[in-house]
């Protein structure tokens, strides 16, 4: 059983069939599925499960802050399930791959008061860039 069902049923959040099957797919270690991606894995696993469905889901895990929306570049949003762990994003240019990375520090104290401009920061998103092994000896 995945962390994500087990973070939904402590939640007590309904599991139907169609719900259980997205969560399955978002289920591992750096997965950031883009909804067709989830849609085309929900299917392979639940035939009748519709588009609208998988999006809908989806609108709820991140309404629920279950899952992070990921928007690193142009291309399509992406869905992560470790949404509890605090991380940051490694991003490969050329083919959009994205690997969770757990740098030491803390972002949020690196900034300095005189670079803060009277904001009360809350949160840090670090997204780093470069090309992944594959296209690099491409």
């Amino acid at each position: 059983m995945s962390d994500l069902l087990e973070r939904l049923r402590g939640r007590g959040w309904r599991m139907t069939a169609q719900r259980r099957v997205v969560a399955e797919v978002l289920d591992g270690d750096h997965v950031h599925l883009t909804a067709d991606e989830v849609h085309s894995r929900a299917v392979a696993k639940l035939p009748e499960i519709s588009r609208a469905t998988v999006y809908n889901t989806l609108g709820e895990l991140v309404s629920l802050g279950e899952v992070l929306e990921v928007s690193t570049d142009k291309r399509a949003k992406r869905y992560d399930p470790n949404a509890h762990s605090p991380h940051h994003h490694l991003v490969c240019a050329n083919c959009g791959q994205i690997r969770d990375v757990h740098p030491g520090g803390n972002p949020l104290a690196d900034l300095p008061d005189s670079e803060r401009f009277g904001f009360t920061v809350s949160d840090v998103e670090v997204t780093y860039r470069g090309l992944c092994p594959n296209c690099a000896s491409a």
